[in-house]
């Protein structure tokens, strides 16, 4: 099985995602062919790139190049592979092929063609800076767990950066409590069907907040067709489902006019977007899935406020359904719940929350696909 991880950049965009085993290591030639044996992933994720961790250049057959085009797949080959007879001339010939290389690790004496980019994982620590992040680039810094780390990694010439880092966001700025408060009475007014009227007073006392919806629901994401341009539009004829599910993104959006975008907003949505696609799959009516997908964005909540959840539920009106999977990790949604914060098909955690392997596939494709188009519009 595997694990699909987002790479950002230094401004929380995502530009990759890195395709490993569940592990997290390194994928074989029969996951490769699987992977990309058909459209699915490449279409879902587009327009951002795949990073495929190796071990071994030599596990990419012809037939598996013949899948892997050169303009969205770059290949992260172990440092260890350059020692093998063949395996750097191996690289070479894939460089020339159009094929962006970047090394795993400490690579040691190699061709200069083989060094152009080059990936480290950080899992057991921040390395040492390198004259190598000096080359080319952008290079990957993985498995970046720590706000700490990550400015580590900046700071040594790294530019992309995949890891549990965005749930170790940096303080809130102070300008924000006041929109993060209107953005949850708002919920809470979308939460006891409160007038149309009321919902668009609260929408005019924050103009960014309001620049930010309009600018959501005419996005790609959410286009009903019609050009939405006023709060009373986006009330009646988007509707309060969707007008819920957006403000409860928009929780994440905020990090001042000239801030780069929070990285947990995308994490969010997949989170939201996955859990949503999971109850679908089992028949789950339009009620459920709105609950599931409340239980996903909401999960990061604690991370977004750095303050306990049972604080955080404690200011939402939420439904017991919802309350209990946060709190608690209760029931069915609370284990879909630990499934997606792990973020990997774990077998037990599958098994716990009764999705089998094909269907968890199917719904991060979804989730993705959704994620990026969300991100791409805020």
């Amino acid at each position: 099985m595997v694990k699909v991880s987002p790479v950002a950049n230094a401004q929380n965009e995502w530009v990759a995602l890195l395709l490993g085993s569940a592990d997290g290591q390194a994928i074989d030639a029969a996951t490769l062919q699987s992977l990309f044996g058909t459209p699915d992933l490449l279409a879902a994720v587009a327009p951002l790139d795949c990073v495929l961790l190796l071990d071994d250049p030599g596990a990419l057959a012809p037939s598996i190049l013949d899948l892997l085009p050169t303009g969205r797949v770059l290949l992260a080959v172990g440092a260890a592979a350059l020692a093998q007879e063949g395996a750097a001339r191996r690289l070479t010939v894939l460089q020339e092929a159009g094929y962006r290389i970047l090394v795993d690790g400490e690579p040691g004496p190699a061709p200069a063609a083989a060094l152009r980019t080059v990936a480290r994982d950080c899992a057991a620590g921040m390395p040492p800076p390198s004259p190598l992040s000096a080359l080319f680039g952008p290079h990957l810094a993985r498995n970046v767990d720590s706000r700490a780390c990550f400015q580590a990694c900046e700071n040594a010439g790294f530019g992309w950066f995949q890891g549990d880092y965005p749930l170790d966001p940096p303080g809130a700025r102070s300008e924000e409590g006041g929109s993060r408060k209107r953005l949850l009475t708002l919920l809470a007014l979308l939460a006891r069907d409160a007038d149309s009227r009321e919902l668009e007073r609260q929408l005019k006392q924050d103009p960014a907040l309001s620049y930010h919806l309009l600018k959501l629901v005419n996005s790609a994401a959410f286009s009903c067709g019609t050009e939405i341009t006023s709060f009373g539009q986006a009330i009646t004829r988007i509707g309060r489902r969707q007008l819920q599910r957006w403000l409860q993104l928009l929780l994440y959006a905020r990090t001042g006019a000239d801030g780069p975008p929070s990285p947990l907003l995308p994490l969010a949505a997949l989170r939201g977007a996955l859990l949503e696609a999971l109850c679908k799959q089992d028949g789950g009516e339009c009620a459920a899935q709105d609950q599931a997908f409340m239980a996903g964005v909401f999960s990061l909540l604690d991370r977004l406020f750095q303050m306990p959840m049972a604080a955080v539920v404690a200011d939402l009106p939420l439904p017991g359904e919802v309350e209990a999977p946060l709190l608690r990790q209760e029931g069915r949604l609370g284990q879909r719940l630990q499934l997606a914060a792990a973020g990997r098909p774990d077998p037990a955690l599958l098994a716990a929350a009764g999705v089998d392997a094909a269907d968890w596939w199917q719904a991060q494709l979804h989730a993705h696909h959704w994620a990026i188009q969300v991100v791409r519009n805020v």
